[in-house]
This record gives C-alpha cells, sequence and structure tokens, in this order.
C-alpha cells in the first residue's frame, strides 16, 4: 500500500477506535466498474489468508470420531461433534441453527456424511465443513483464524465486503491485512477494474481509500 494510503488509514482508524463498549471489527468494501459478474469466470470465490488473522478467536466445530483428534480439538477450545450425532442434529432446527455460529472442520471420512444429512442446509449458506487434512486440527484451527472469503453474493452485485481486523490491532497489522485483500482482488479481476475502496469500523462512517 502506498504510504499516504497507509496513514490515511492509520489515523482514521486511531480516531475512530474505543468509542464503542464493545470492540468494533474493521471491514473493507470494494466496488468493481467494468466486471461481468453473471459471468462464472468473473464471480469471486476467494480464500484469502490475512498475514496478521482476524484479531479475534474463532466459535471452531470439529465433526470427528479419530480419539486423537478429538482430544487435541477440546483441548484447544473447539467444539467436538462425533460422526453418530450427525443425523440427530439434521431433524433438530435448533440445533441446525447453532451450526451457524462456528467454523467448523470435519475428519474426511464424515463428509459424505454430513452432505447427506446436513448439506441441504449448510449449503446455501456457504458453512458446509472443511475437510480436516492430517491429524492436526490445532493447526488447521489456526488456518481458519486468518482466513477470510470474498465471494459475490446476491444479483452478483458488482461490490464485495470482508472484515480485515479489529480496532484494537496495530494499525501496520491491519494496513498489512489490506494489502493482502487488495492484491488477491487485483490478481482476479485487474486493478483497472476497481471502481473504489472503503474502510470503516462496524459503527463508524466509512473512510473512502482509493
Amino acid at each position: 500500500m502506498e504510504q499516504e494510503l497507509a496513514n490515511k488509514l492509520s489515523s482514521f482508524i486511531q480516531e475512530n477506535k474505543g468509542k464503542r463498549k464493545f470492540t468494533q471489527s474493521v471491514e473493507l468494501a470494494v466496488n468493481f466498474s467494468g466486471v461481468d459478474f453473471s459471468k462464472q469466470d468473473n464471480r469471486l470465490n476467494l480464500e484469502v489468508k490475512l498475514p496478521n488473522g482476524k484479531g479475534k478467536k474463532l466459535n471452531v466445530l470439529i465433526f470427528a470420531d479419530d480419539a486423537n483428534i478429538s482430544a487435541k480439538a477440546t483441548a484447544s477450545g473447539a467444539k467436538v461433534i462425533p460422526g453418530p450425532e450427525i443425523q440427530q442434529i439434521a431433524n433438530d432446527k435448533i440445533k441446525l441453527n447453532e451450526l451457524l455460529q462456528y467454523e467448523m472442520l470435519a475428519q474426511p471420512s464424515l463428509m459424505p456424511t454430513l452432505a447427506r444429512f446436513l448439506g441441504q442446509f449448510l449449503g446455501p449458506r456457504n458453512k458446509m465443513p472443511k475437510p480436516l487434512l492430517g491429524s492436526d486440527p490445532i493447526r488447521a484451527i489456526q488456518e481458519m483464524a486468518n482466513a477470510i472469503y470474498l465471494r459475490s453474493k446476491g444479483k452478483y452485485l458488482p461490490t464485495v465486503h470482508c472484515m480485515i481486523g479489529m480496532e484494537n490491532m496495530e494499525p501496520a497489522q491491519i494496513i498489512a491485512n489490506t494489502d493482502e485483500v487488495l492484491n488477491a482482488v487485483y490478481k482476479k479481476v485487474g486493478k483497472q477494474n476497481v471502481k473504489s475502496v472503503y474502510v470503516k469500523l462496524t459503527m463508524s462512517k466509512p473512510l473512502r481509500l482509493m
């Protein structure tokens, strides 16, 4: 990010932080022009790993039958649901909606069962669990904590929004996260097709960065 824009973003965060009784998130909005998002190839479906994470603890749920994975996941603070309970959840509206509070992982062997019983509910909401590769849920949880997703929504409107941090993070960390997001967007659609970029805190007015 150019130094002038970095200074602008840093000043904005410093001026607006601490004005609410809760810790506000820092959010980015990118608007496009000259891109037809009705075409499949142009639609955004990007996973971006933020170099400094999102600055908040995730609620993580892991579907697992392996005792070793379950023990490590529980020790890290994640909720664990064994395979035999998946079908029960599918028949319970309260438990189904509770799943939406979590970021979810699953042992690969349980993915077919999840697709069968929960896919119809979770799929349209982009909440299907990601396969847990390997046997180290702690590392997977950390990677998930650093990841955000940029997806074209609705009727493929020419805009995308995402979280880039929390107000109590250092401005330099948020600037680095912003750079990572913008570089991913530029790579997908081209910098020339980015019409404007705005940043805001949860309850602040937006600031135009670009």
